[in-house]
């Protein structure tokens, strides 16, 4: 299932990253540009430099760069690079009604600001009719290990901070759910890098035996759209 069509994209070569927010990209044509790379994050085995890439141009006026690093050939893999598009993504699915695990709902808003730790969901679910919410965290993972997809690649104290949240708002009539957004078609498994973060994989653990609700997702990225693919195992 195509969930979303890039528009047209422009092949390049990585030539570094930097700062957290810039690569340096060789455009095809030769022309060496500055991308705003959206994930700021170690960006584990998928920036490896002289990989192919393609970014998206962006013609507003008032952006300082024009460019967004958009997914990276990784192994002869696609991986999405832009953090910025898994949330945008799971909203347009939500709107289609397009993952069941999550119903029923006929209410959806992102951004909401909950819990004892003064955090901001990205979806709060809710059905009208039998007054329930669901909390849902959605989180871009492209760390691997042979087909299994690993989150996170650091020491994530937001992260922890995420689970604990999603632990404390279940109740009678409230669940919570964690989308692990898996940007890359050839995991097939998932499982909480520990290797990276020891604390979240244990918040992880304590989160599944509180009930809240993990669906690692699996997509396929080509230069043109991004595919829905289903559940990967636990």
């Amino acid at each position: 299932m195509i969930v979303h069509a890039y528009p047209p994209l422009i092949a390049g070569k990585l030539v570094k990253r930097y700062k957290r927010f810039f690569a340096d990209i060789e455009l095809s044509s030769g022309e060496i540009v500055t991308a705003h790379c959206a994930n700021t994050g170690p960006m584990t085995s998928i920036s490896t430099i002289g990989s192919s890439v393609y970014v998206s141009q962006s013609h507003d006026p008032k952006r300082k760069l024009k460019y967004t690093w958009e997914i990276i050939d990784v192994s002869g893999i696609w991986v999405g690079v832009n953090t910025s598009l898994p949330n945008k993504i799971i909203g347009s699915m939500l709107d289609l009604h397009l993952l069941p695990e999550l119903e029923p709902y006929d209410i959806f808003k992102p951004e909401v600001a909950y819990g004892s730790e003064k955090s901001r969901i990205d979806f709060l679910l809710t059905d009208t009719k039998n007054l329930s919410k669901t909390y849902l965290e959605i989180k871009n993972t492209t760390w691997h290990d042979g087909n299994v997809a690993l989150f996170p690649d650091t020491v994530t104290t937001r992260g922890q901070k995420h689970l604990r949240e999603l632990m404390g708002v279940i109740n009678s009539n409230t669940k919570s759910a964690l989308i692990y957004f898996i940007n890359r078609s050839d995991c097939h498994d998932f499982r909480a890098g520990k290797e990276a973060d020891p604390k979240y994989a244990q918040l992880l653990d304590e989160a599944i035996k509180s009930g809240v609700q993990i669906l690692p997702y699996r997509f396929h990225i080509t230069p043109e759209s991004v595919e829905f693919l289903g559940i990967a195992s636990l």
